[in-house]
C-alpha cells in the first residue's frame, strides 16, 4: 500500500490572521497597564479613539473597494494598527491628533498600497512619523511619571478626558522623558545627577517599567510562536553593544549606558511589536537578524547624534525599505540543492 507523502509546511493546529492579531493585542496589556499606572488614562482614551476611527476608515475603504467588510474586519489588522499607534502617542494628545494619525495609517499607509499584505511600510509607524514631523510639540509633550519625587500623581479620568477633548493645557505639568533629558544635558554630569527622571531602579523613572511591561508582552508572543526571536534579539543586541561601548570606552558623561537605551522610550515596544510586523519585515532567518541589528544601529545613531531622542519609528521605516533586499540576499538553502540561492547566483 502506497503512503501519501505530503511536503511541508505542516500546520499542527488551526490558525488564522484574526487569531494571531488577537494574540498581539493580548500581549500589549502589561505595557498598557504600566503606561496607565505611571502616566494616567490618556493612553486608554487614545486607544478607544484610534480603534473607533480605524474601524470606520477600514469599513469605508472596503466598501469603496467592493471588498467584503465583515471578512476583512475579522482579521483585526486595523485594530492592531490603531492600538500600536495609540500606544506610541503621548497620553496628553488632543483627540484630533489621534484622528489624523489613525486615518492616515489606515487609508494611506495600508489601503493605498492594496491593503493587508501589500503595504511596504508599517502603517502605525507611518502615522506616528507623520504626526511627529507635523506636530512636534504635541507629540513630545509627556507628563512626568507618577510618583516622581513623591509629588506627581497620574491624571485621573476627568483630567485625561479634559486634555483629550477640552483642550486643557498640560504644559505646566509636562516634563522631559529620560531620552530627552540625557540628550539635552549630555556632558553636564552635575545636572544629570540631579535630574530625578533619570534615576529609576534600572533606568529612567517610570519608563523602565513601561519597557518591562512590553518585554513581558514580547515574551508572551515568543512563547505563543506569534513572532520569532531573530528581530528582537538583533535589535536589542545592537543597542546593547553600541551603548555599552560608547559608555565605557568613550565617555560616560555624554553616552548613557545600555540600560538607559534598552529601558527608555519605545525600545521594547519597537523590538517586539513594531519591528516584527510580518508584512514589512524581513522573512528569512538571517535576513531577520540583519534587519533587527540594523534597526538597533539606526536607533542608536539617531538617538545619539540625530535630532530625535527616540528613533525607533524612523529606524523601522528605513529598514522596511531594505527588507526585500535583505531577503533577496539571505535566502536559505532549499531542499534538493547544495547551496542557498544568494542574490543573482543561480542555485545548483
Amino acid at each position: 500500500m502506497a503512503l501519501l507523502s505530503v511536503t511541508s509546511p505542516h500546520i499542527h493546529k488551526p490558525g488564522n490572521t484574526g487569531g494571531f492579531m488577537r494574540q498581539v493585542l493580548y500581549a500589549t496589556v502589561p505595557g498598557l497597564f504600566m503606561l496607565t499606572y505611571f502616566f494616567g488614562f490618556g493612553t486608554l482614551i487614545n486607544i478607544a479613539l484610534a480603534v473607533g476611527i480605524a474601524l470606520v476608515c477600514e469599513t469605508l475603504i472596503l466598501k469603496l473597494r467592493n471588498k467584503p467588510v465583515a471578512f476583512y474586519l475579522n482579521d483585526y489588522s486595523a485594530v492592531v494598527t490603531a492600538v500600536l499607534l495609540a500606544l506610541a502617542i503621548p497620553p496628553t494628545a488632543p483627540w484630533w491628533l489621534t484622528l489624523i494619525g489613525t486615518t492616515f495609517a489606515i487609508v494611506v499607509a495600508k489601503h493605498l498600497y492594496g491593503g493587508l499584505g501589500m503595504n511596504p511600510f508599517n502603517p502605525a509607524m507611518v502615522g506616528y512619523v507623520l504626526l511627529l514631523i507635523s506636530f512636534p510639540k504635541e507629540m513630545t509633550t509627556w507628563l512626568p511619571a507618577a510618583g516622581l519625587d513623591n509629588t506627581v500623581t497620574a491624571p485621573g479620568i476627568p483630567d485625561s478626558l479634559g486634555m483629550a477633548f477640552l483642550g486643557m493645557n498640560p504644559d505646566a505639568l509636562s516634563g522631559a522623558t529620560p531620552l530627552d533629558a540625557f540628550k539635552t544635558y549630555a556632558g553636564q554630569p552635575e545636572v544629570l545627577d540631579s535630574n530625578s527622571i533619570l534615576h529609576g531602579v534600572f533606568a529612567g523613572f517610570g519608563w523602565e517599567w513601561v519597557n518591562v511591561g512590553f518585554l513581558l508582552g514580547g515574551a508572551y508572543l515568543l512563547w505563543r510562536k506569534i513572532i520569532t526571536w531573530h528581530i528582537p534579539a538583533g535589535m536589542l543586541l545592537a543597542l546593547f553593544l553600541l551603548s555599552g561601548f560608547f559608555n565605557t570606552a568613550v565617555d560616560a558623561d555624554n553616552y548613557p549606558g545600555f540600560l538607559h537605551h534598552l529601558l527608555s522610550g519605545g525600545t521594547m515596544l519597537g523590538a517586539f511589536f513594531i519591528a516584527t510586523d510580518p508584512v514589512t519585515a524581513a522573512t528569512s532567518n538571517r535576513g531577520k537578524i540583519l534587519y533587527g541589528v540594523l534597526i538597533g544601529v539606526l536607533t542608536y545613531v539617531i538617538r545619539t547624534w540625530g535630532g530625535y531622542p527616540d528613533a525607533v519609528a524612523f529606524s523601522v521605516l528605513l529598514m522596511n525599505l531594505a527588507a526585500p533586499t535583505l531577503d533577496y540576499y539571505t535566502q536559505p538553502r532549499t531542499y534538493g540543492h547544495r547551496k542557498p540561492n544568494k542574490g543573482l547566483a543561480k542555485s545548483d
